[in-house]
C-alpha cells in the first residue's frame, strides 16, 4: 500500500486552471460516490483551497493512479456536476503540465509540508491545519478514507502542531487575509477608519478578515452571506452589520474595500451586474480582495474603471516578503517534518512486514523443535549446557537463513509496500494469512 497525491498549487498552476479544477465542499458528497463508483478499491482525501486542489489516494493492493488518470476523474466530475462551464481541456497537455505528482516517502513529506503551512502562499497560516483536518474528515465522513489515509493525515495533523509548538514559525498572526489587507490593502487606503469594507463569505477566511480588519482600525463593517444567520452571528461578534444576499448590489455600492471569501461555484458578480452597481457608486474607486477559489467576481470587473481587482494569486510579492521574515525558522521547522516523515514510513514498514516477517520465523520454529527434540532424544547424555549450545546454533543457522529474505522484505518496503515480494516469499514458504 502506497500514499500518493495528484495535484497542483499556487506554487505552479495559474488561478484560472485551479479554479476549474477546485472542489466546494457542498460537491463532495457527489465527488466521493462518483469516486466509489469509478475506483471502489482506492482510498481518496480531497483537498481544495483558494492554493491548492489535490487528491491524495491508496490501495491495498499498490495501485498508483496517474495523473491522466485523476485529471479524468476530475474531468468527469465537473461534467456531471453542471457547476462550471465545461472543462474540455483538464486532460489536455496544457493543464497536465500543472499536475505534479508524488508516491510513497515523498507523497508523506509533501502532505507533512502541506499541514505545516511550509508550502503555503503565507508561511505560518494556520488555517490549512484546519482545512487539511476537514478534508480527512469530509473524506472519513463519506466512507472514502481507510488504513492508510487514516494513518497519514493523522501523522500528518501532529506534526502540524509539532511545528506550530516547537519553532517561531507562525509568530505573529499569519494569514492571507492579513497580508493582503496589512501589505496590500493600505497600498491603496492609508486607514480603515473611515472606510466601510464589506465581507462576502462567513467561513475562516472571512473571520480572520473580519478580525485583522478591526484590529487594523475599522469601524463600519458589512457582512453578506447565503446564510443570513451565519453572517449576523459574524457581524454580532465584530460589532458589524449585515447586509441580506438580496441586497449585495447595495452594499458592494456602499463599501469602499470588498474582501470576499465565499466557496461558489460561479462567479457572485458578473461584469454586467457590476456595472450597474458601479453606475450607483459614482466615481468612488473600489478595493476589491478576491480570495475565493474559484472567484468571485468576473475577472473583467477589474477592467472597468476605479475598480481595482486582485485575486490570491495577485498577493505572491507581498507573500515572499513573509517567507523571507520566517527563514530562519524554516530549517527548524524541516527537520521535524524529515523526522516525521521518517518515523511515519518506518510505522508503516513495520506494519507491512511485521506480519509476514513473524509468520516466517514461526514457520521455522516447528521444524527446528522437532530436529532438536530428536536430536536430544539420540543423545540422551548431553548436559544443559551442551543442549543451549546446540539449540543457540541452531537458533544461528536459522537466522543466516532468514536474513536475505528478510532484508530484501524490509529494503523494498522502504519504497512502498512490495505486495509481489511478498506474494513471492508467501507462496515460496507457504505461509497463512
Amino acid at each position: 500500500m502506497t500514499l500518493s497525491v495528484v495535484g497542483c498549487s499556487h506554487q505552479n498552476t495559474p488561478i484560472e486552471i485551479r479554479e476549474r479544477l477546485a472542489f466546494a465542499p457542498t460537491q463532495l458528497p457527489e465527488a466521493f460516490e462518483l469516486w466509489a463508483a469509478t475506483f471502489p478499491e482506492i482510498e481518496a482525501v480531497i483537498l481544495s483551497t483558494c492554493n491548492r486542489v489535490e487528491l491524495y489516494t491508496a490501495a491495498e493492493n499498490g495501485t498508483v493512479l496517474t495523473p491522466e488518470q485523476v485529471a479524468g476523474f476530475f474531468d468527469d466530475f465537473h461534467r456531471r456536476s453542471g457547476s462550471k462551464t465545461p472543462v474540455e481541456t483538464i486532460q489536455a497537455s496544457s493543464t497536465l503540465e500543472h499536475l505534479y505528482q508524488y508516491t510513497g516517502s515523498k507523497a508523506v513529506e509533501h502532505l507533512f509540508k502541506v499541514s505545516s503551512s511550509l508550502d503555503s502562499m503565507v508561511v505560518g497560516e494556520p488555517q490549512i491545519l484546519a482545512q487539511v483536518k476537514q478534508a480527512y474528515q469530509l473524506a472519513t465522513q463519506y466512507n472514502a478514507t481507510g488504513p492508510l489515509t487514516h494513518a497519514a493525515f493523522q501523522a500528518a495533523l501532529r506534526t502540524a502542531r509539532r511545528v506550530a509548538c516547537q519553532t517561531d514559525i507562525q509568530q505573529h498572526r499569519v494569514s492571507i487575509p492579513s497580508v493582503a489587507v496589512a501589505d496590500f490593502a493600505q497600498q491603496i487606503f492609508e486607514s480603515f477608519d473611515n472606510k466601510t469594507t464589506l465581507v462576502i463569505g462567513a467561513g475562516q477566511m472571512a473571520e480572520e478578515t473580519l478580525n485583522y480588519l478591526r484590529d487594523q482600525g475599522a469601524r463600519d463593517l458589512i457582512v453578506a452571506n447565503r446564510s443570513e444567520e451565519r453572517a449576523r452571528d459574524l457581524a454580532m461578534h465584530w460589532r458589524g452589520r449585515v447586509a441580506a444576499w438580496e441586497d449585495l448590489d447595495q452594499a458592494l455600492a456602499e463599501a469602499d474595500l470588498v474582501v470576499t471569501t465565499t466557496a461558489a461555484t460561479e462567479p457572485i458578480i458578473t461584469v454586467d451586474e457590476f456595472a450597474a452597481i458601479q453606475a450607483a457608486r459614482g466615481e468612488r474607486p473600489l478595493f476589491i480582495l478576491d480570495l475565493a477559489v474559484p472567484r468571485d467576481f468576473d475577472p473583467a470587473v477589474g477592467d472597468l474603471p476605479g475598480v481595482y481587482l486582485y485575486s490570491v494569486d495577485d498577493l505572491k510579492a507581498v507573500c515572499e516578503k513573509n517567507r523571507q521574515r520566517r527563514k530562519k525558522e524554516l530549517p527548524a521547522a524541516q527537520r521535524i517534518i524529515a523526522q516525521a516523515t521518517e518515523q511515519f514510513i518506518e510505522e508503516q514498514h513495520h506494519r507491512a512486514t511485521g506480519p509476514v516477517i513473524q509468520q516466517l520465523r514461526d514457520g521455522w520454529q516447528k521444524p527446528k523443535e522437532d530436529e532438536l527434540r530428536r536430536l536430544f532424544n539420540k543423545l540422551p547424555d548431553l548436559s544443559t549446557e551442551q543442549e543451549d549450545e546446540i539449540r543457540q546454533s541452531f537458533d544461528r543457522l536459522i537466522n543466516k537463513l532468514l536474513h536475505a529474505p528478510l532484508e530484501s522484505l524490509r529494503y523494498e518496503s522502504r519504497h512502498g509496500i512490495p505486495s509481489a515480494l511478498v506474494e513471492a516469499l508467501s507462496k515460496l514458504f507457504r505461509l497463512k494469512d
